[in-house]
């Protein structure tokens, strides 16, 4: 009994042993970093868990030399059939290996040298160009053989390969094939491959990866891949047909997940958005940390017009992207292979973006605003630039639209203070504004026509100039806005002064048209040449307008009615200056006039929506306002006098 313990191990039982150690190896190095991930890491944070994967790939590295070790020794040999299955594991295994490291045309090379040696083996010809051809000879040469098993593992790995590598048209080719030998594979053969006596299992060849878990992983993988991409060239239903099937298969609870996301988004496409909204749910019943869903969901109501709910959303997003940030969830039994990995196609990436934890941010703040709960509006916008401001940018890099510049931010976070009557506050951050820009700004700007007329978001300027035209108009908008909030202190003497430094400064910009001499912009060019010009005019005629309402109120109703006529001519959509350049009319005894100016105020359709306009350019809601039912019963009055 001592004697045959102590027997020299044969070539072939040694080889196995070797294999077996290194799987072992891979194994418990990928057991401990998904063991780590599910605890959180064990108290070293981002840092640790990152060095942890640094780690292991360092050490999937020496693995996958080691395996490559193996299989030359293996190889270097005339292949023997008793040999032959040990040489597809190790092949497997250092294929495995490559393809969790990216290292897809060396991963590809293996399978082809081996399977060519299958090939070999059996005598059949090995020339066939065409990938999918080339296999179907392969699998045809092992047909019922002990061999065929091996065989399919290493399409399981070409398949990962073509997912990794984009190659949906490849795998489509032989798509059938794939999903039916893989069905036989997963409920026969493998079940007498796994009835193994487990006393044998060191004579065994093992494998890095259950070929199980790795087709059930590669048959939902593909059919989300399929989806986007069918969903990107605007095949919806089609997409949504094989989502739907795919959300029933087993697979980790993150690509059910993505299967209901998906079918949302086809649903969308669609048109049919209360049953999106449902499959966003169910996205985020299956897997809380499915972001994307909620994204989603936002959207969905911000077209539906439901804002409540879509801060509601907003809110929950912000804050779920604000959680310690979940590394992709290690799936159990499938370490190597990362989601992220099988998943590359940019199709899906698109449709899997979010903003960043800021951008979501500073959204929840404006909706906030603009829809009448400040208070909570202004809190966001100080969280907002308190941090960013901090070191601790979270989420600042993420995918999605980029923040607007900081000069931007202020004058929004101002016009939430002085909408949430915090005046000195608005100034403080309007003083913040012009005290780092002002000295930047050049004595005179002309904006030139561009060279072809283009769509109205076109920018009349670019480089360093356009840098200078957005800090000229953020220095107007804070004068604007210390003049708003002089108003809202009744200080009108100050008031006045603001605005007048606010349109001083606007009157430097001039435009000029081919072939024609500079001249200052009118509101009739503000649809063809852009945001820049559009903002000037309603900078020019907030300022025209403030000033002149601060004239009535120390009784200069000359000047006041100069401003307020000027203001409507600058930006006619600007409702408070037609309203009290009819007050003024009526104070200097024109009453027909006044009441002319107050119908066609009121009649006037605004070009820009509430959302579309930059908080900081909307009218005041603070200071003296007009009552038009206290206008339109003066105008009532007057009747039998207007129509004389």
């Amino acid at each position: 009994m001592s004697n045959n313990m102590h027997q020299p191990l044969s070539l072939l039982e040694r080889w196995i042993q070797e294999n077996n150690e290194l799987v072992n190896k891979v194994k418990f190095a990928f057991t401990s970093l998904f063991q780590q991930q599910e605890g959180g890491g064990g108290g070293g944070g981002g840092d640790a868990m990152s060095r942890d994967q640094s780690q292991n790939q360092t050490h999937l590295r020496w693995c996958s030399s080691e395996f490559h070790k193996l299989l030359r020794k293996i190889q270097g040999i005339p292949p023997l059939a008793d040999h032959t299955q040990l040489e597809l594991t190790v092949v497997y295994n250092a294929c495995m290996c490559s393809t969790a490291q990216s290292q897809f045309s060396e991963a590809e090379l293996l399978l082809t040298q081996a399977t060519e040696r299958v090939l070999q083996m059996t005598g059949d010809d090995p020339l066939a160009p065409d990938p999918p051809v080339f296999w179907r000879t392969v699998l045809k040469s092992v047909g019922n053989t002990a061999l065929n098993p091996s065989v399919l593992y290493l399409l399981c790995l070409q398949w990962a390969i073509w997912l990794s590598t984009c190659q949906l048209k490849t795998i489509q080719e032989c798509q059938d094939e794939l999903f039916s030998e893989f069905d036989m594979l997963s409920t026969g053969v493998w079940d007498e491959v796994s009835s193994e006596p487990k006393g044998k299992s060191s004579d065994i060849p093992q494998l890095v990866m259950d070929p199980r878990r790795l087709i059930e992983l590669l048959q939902i993988c593909t059919l989300i891949a399929q989806g986007a991409e069918r969903l990107s060239e605007g095949r919806s239903s089609e997409a949504l047909s094989g989502l739907q099937s795919a959300s029933s298969l087993p697979a980790p609870r993150t690509l059910i997940a993505y299967t209901h996301l998906l079918s949302g988004s086809c649903l969308a496409h669609m048109t049919r958005p209360q049953m999106a909204l449902q499959c966003y749910r169910k996205a985020l019943e299956t897997d809380s940390r499915c972001v994307c869903a909620l994204y989603q969901s936002m959207l969905i109501y911000r077209q539906l017009g439901n804002t409540q709910a879509e801060i509601q959303a907003l809110r929950l997003l912000h804050s779920t992207l604000m959680l310690p940030s979940a590394t992709e969830p290690a799936l159990a039994g499938t370490h190597l292979l990362s989601l992220s990995s099988l998943l590359r196609s940019q199709s899906l990436s698109s449709l899997l973006s979010v903003p960043s934890a800021l951008s979501v941010l500073h959204n929840l703040a404006l909706k906030c605003v603009l829809h009448g709960r400040v208070s909570e509006g202004v809190e966001y916008y100080l969280d907002l630039l308190a941090a960013l401001h901090s070191e601790d940018q979270h989420g600042l890099h993420a995918e999605g639209p980029p923040l607007p510049k900081l000069p931007e931010l202020y004058l929004q976070a101002g016009a939430a203070l002085l909408m949430a009557r915090r005046p000195a506050d608005c100034m403080a951050l309007c003083d913040e504004v012009i005290t780092t820009t002002l000295e930047l700004l050049p004595e005179k700007m002309v904006l030139e026509e561009p060279e072809k007329t283009c769509e109205a978001e076109t920018r009349a300027l670019s480089g360093e100039g356009e840098d200078r035209m957005g800090m000229l108009l953020w220095v107007g908008a804070a004068y604007l806005l210390q003049g708003h909030c002089h108003t809202h202190l009744r200080d009108w003497k100050q008031a006045v002064t603001h605005y007048t430094r606010c349109f001083n400064l606007l009157v430097k910009v001039h435009f000029k048209k081919r072939d024609f001499p500079p001249q200052i912009p009118s509101a009739d060019m503000v649809g063809k040449q852009g945001t820049d010009l559009c903002v000037l005019q309603r900078l020019k005629g907030l300022s025209l307008a403030g000033r002149g309402i601060s004239f009535t109120q120390t009784d200069r109703l000359r000047e006041a009615l100069r401003d307020l006529q000027l203001s409507m001519q600058a930006c006619p959509e600007c409702v408070g200056a037609g309203l009290w350049c009819g007050e003024v009319l009526w104070r200097l005894g024109r009453r027909r006039e006044a009441a002319t100016c107050w119908e066609k105020t009121w009649s006037v359709t605004p070009q820009s929506s509430v959302e579309s306009l930059s908080v900081y350019l909307q009218e005041p809601q603070s200071g003296p306002l007009l009552d038009s039912t206290e206008l339109r019963r003066r105008i009532q009055e007057l009747g039998p006098t207007l129509t004389a």
